[in-house]
């Protein structure tokens, strides 16, 4: 009896929790189908890549694997709820400043863009961003263009972008001297 007691209690704690994280962004970025040989023939399952976001400067990715799709994106979106950070976004949408991940041979390269440039990127990059909530944005990506790679270097940059007024606190300058140089 006490146990089903708890297991209420674990309940509604799951239900707040959900609701809390009901207003995130997710974004399937690919699901990919391994094979397996064995001894009766092939035996096929899943992969995906999910990136999840509040569009206010969260963002996160996780890979989910299963033997069927929907388990996949479900474990991915787990994953990645697990794995965000908190990216510094101007008040036009943007980064503060250029900013290069890199991800085994993957490279992302991330540029600040004046206001309505939208984001220019594509696949994987795109999805990080968008879920993070940077609408201007100038990016490109170099090397690999497997989207296990390219998702986590655009995470690897997002991850080295820093606010202008915590650099300025942590030099004893002003703000403005940050960016002259």
């Amino acid at each position: 009896m006490a146990q089903q007691q708890g297991r209420g209690n674990d309940r509604r704690r799951n239900n707040r929790d959900d609701s809390n994280q009901s207003n995130l962004i997710e974004r399937l970025v690919e699901v990919n189908r391994v094979s397996k040989v064995v001894k009766g023939g092939r035996r096929f399952s899943f992969n995906a890549v999910v990136v999840v976001g509040d569009g206010a400067g969260k963002v996160g990715s996780g890979l989910g694997k299963a033997n069927e799709v929907a388990d996949a994106i479900s474990k991915g979106t787990e994953a990645a709820k697990k794995n965000m950070i908190s990216v510094p976004v101007t008040s036009k949408g943007t980064i503060p400043h250029s900013v290069r991940g890199r991800q085994d041979a993957g490279i992302v390269l991330l540029k600040p863009a004046s206001e309505g440039t939208g984001v220019i990127a594509g696949g994987g990059v795109r999805a990080v961003l968008e879920c993070a909530g940077i609408r201007n944005v100038l990016s490109k990506s170099q090397g690999s263009s497997n989207p296990h790679n390219v998702v986590a270097a655009t995470m690897d940059a997002l991850a080295q972008v820093q606010d202008p007024a915590e650099v300025a606190a942590r030099r004893g300058i002003s703000i403005k001297r940050v960016f002259e140089g």
